[in-house]
């Protein structure tokens, strides 16, 4: 995988969680009524995607074509 794609999927996959944590896109998981493991779904939602979003990174980090070279200086 080159870096520029990369670079590009890594930009998409770390902004659609940041999207679904902010006005508009967090009313569609503004909800109080259904309980998730005993909290609020409003809550829920926002633990949920920084979970996720956490994962992503860690994937993502996993598969950086850059990882293993080492800096020559």
């Amino acid at each position: 995988m080159t870096k520029k794609k990369f670079n590009m999927i890594y930009c998409i996959s770390l902004a659609i969680p940041l999207l679904l944590l902010v006005f508009p896109l967090f009313s569609m998981g503004n909800r109080s009524t259904p309980l998730v493991f005993g909290l609020p779904f409003s809550f829920f939602w926002v633990l949920f995607w920084i979970v996720m979003t956490f994962v992503i990174v860690l994937i993502l980090y996993r598969l950086d074509p850059d990882k293993d070279e080492e800096e020559v200086s």
